[in-house]
């Protein structure tokens, strides 16, 4: 295939193609500079992809599932085997830290290919029944059969933040149950993707199961999403666009997976470890830059601990080295693009017009180039404020004081979205009657850690479904009964 200075090529049924729209520069966002040149694919194009993958999903369907784990466990050691080149590009399209990069964006990646090609039954056979009055007037015993069939044709659409984690956790579910997929990554970082089709391609995956489009054109998404030939969208990203996706799969009956947007509650009750939470809450400011939908980025503190929580916060926020993620020491990277900083820092000034206090941060930190934001804290923030209530998706905390446990529950309640949220308390019993209460598909106790076969999805507004572990596996089938007589 071509390399990427001459520009990256579309993977269309099992052929590496020039896209129709030419192509556009990544940038890295620490530096400013081009990284490579990614594929603006046409509608036509994409509408090919979708057709690869109808014309594959039968064959791959019905091949048998230890084989299709063997191509998986093979992707996961190629993944695994070129991993620094791979974290280097990461890194340069995303701003992401070297740890980070390797750890949390390629590490992950091939260990999420590498749990996926362990084989799972798909049949459960069901107690029977005694059917008292069967179509022939008689009792009758029925027997019955559950059995996961896969859903077909899956488009895949990607966010920003992890470009190898992200697209994993839906193409390896997908391929172990059976079904073929159309790939669409984010437009700031879609180089790494197209490296996962080469491991793919690599380790036997057959002509079709497996295409990555591209492109930053609004139509190319659309395409992804409206063709005949797709069953099923599995995306991650913004409410809004998740909106827009929903009312198209809707007139056409899609299945949809869909990780939205999240403003994590993090409930810091009065016998907490201080601590501990201030540490929980920090990861806002350096994983991800804040880039992150699970970060705890909405502080409601018990008014005994509030003072030493935002003195200890702020205190943590300016310990943080911000700068080239290369470097050694640096915790804090950019944020992904010029107009992402420049929208996180029109929150910031949001909040300060709303009347909460810029306790740290608020600047632009004084680098050369590269698109940095300062680890913020805001504080003396009513429930009420936009800062409170939207997703910033940045390195921006804010912390609210309440009275008592009811008002912190209401509170933590009081939001258009559900994702995860935290709880913080010496006493776990009381910590898990109050996480009960949390209206969040995922709350952590004591912890911003996640446990990665527990399901994975939100409430209300931050998205529909649930994914990971054997959830992903569910999320990515449709359940069918066989019934006969006993």
């Amino acid at each position: 295939m071509s390399g990427e200075r001459e520009g990256q090529r579309l993977f269309v049924g099992g052929e590496w193609v020039a896209p129709d729209g030419g192509h556009y520069a990544v940038v890295d966002p620490a530096t400013e500079e081009t990284v490579g040149w990614a594929p603006e694919a046409s509608r036509d194009q994409v509408h090919a992809a979708a057709a690869a993958a109808r014309e594959a999903f039968g064959p791959w369907s019905r091949t048998a599932p230890e084989e299709r784990a063997a191509i998986l466990a093979r992707a996961a050691d190629l993944i695994r085997s070129r991993l620094l080149p791979y974290a280097d590009l990461a890194q340069a399209e995303t701003g992401a830290t070297t740890g980070t990069a390797r750890g949390m964006q390629v590490g992950v990646a091939a260990a999420r290919f590498r749990r996926y090609a362990r084989v799972e039954p798909t049949e459960w056979a069901l107690p029977p029944q005694i059917n008292e009055a069967g179509p022939m007037g008689k009792a009758a015993v029925m027997g019955a059969l559950a059995v996961r069939q896969p859903v077909g044709v899956v488009t895949c659409i990607t966010s920003y933040n992890n470009p190898w984690a992200n697209p994993a956790g839906k193409i390896a579910p997908a391929l172990a149950m059976g079904n073929t997929v159309v790939v669409k990554p984010a437009p700031q970082d879609p180089l790494s993707v197209f490296r996962m089709a080469e491991a793919l391609e690599a380790a036997g995956v057959p002509r079709g199961v497996v295409n990555v489009v591209g492109g930053r054109a609004v139509e190319v998404g659309e395409a992804a999403v409206d063709s005949p030939d797709v069953d099923m969208v599995s995306f991650t990203g913004s409410t809004a666009v998740g909106q827009r996706i929903g009312e198209v799969c809707g007139r056409s009956m899609k299945r949809q997976l869909m990780e939205l947007g999240g403003k994590g509650a993090a409930l810091v009750l009065d016998d907490a470890d201080l601590a501990s939470a201030v540490a929980g809450v920090g990861t806002t400011f350096s994983f991800y830059s804040g880039q992150i939908c699970t970060a705890p980025t909405r502080v409601l503190v018990q008014r005994p601990l509030y003072e030493r929580l935002v003195e200890q916060l702020a205190a943590y926020a300016r310990r943080l080295k911000v700068g080239d993620p290369r470097e050694a020491g640096t915790v804090v990277g950019p944020v992904i693009s010029a107009a992402h900083r420049e929208r996180v820092e029109s929150y910031v000034e949001l909040g300060r017009k709303e009347g909460a206090s810029v306790v740290v941060g608020g600047e632009r930190p004084s680098t050369d180039r590269g698109f940095y934001v300062a680890p913020t804290l805001l504080a003396e923030c009513g429930a009420e404020m936009r800062v409170v209530r939207e997703e910033i998706f940045g390195p921006v905390v804010t912390v609210t004081p309440f009275d008592d446990e009811e008002e912190g529950i209401a509170l933590a309640n009081d939001s258009d979205y559900g994702l995860i949220d935290y709880v913080w308390s010496a006493d776990v019993a009381r910590a898990f009657r109050v996480a009960r209460r949390l209206r969040a598909g995922g709350v952590g106790v004591n912890t911003v850690g996640r446990n990665m076969e527990a399901p994975f999805g939100g409430f209300r507004r931050s998205g529909v479904g649930r994914d990971c572990g054997s959830y992903a596996l569910h999320a990515y089938s449709e359940v069918q009964s066989i019934v006969w007589p006993g």
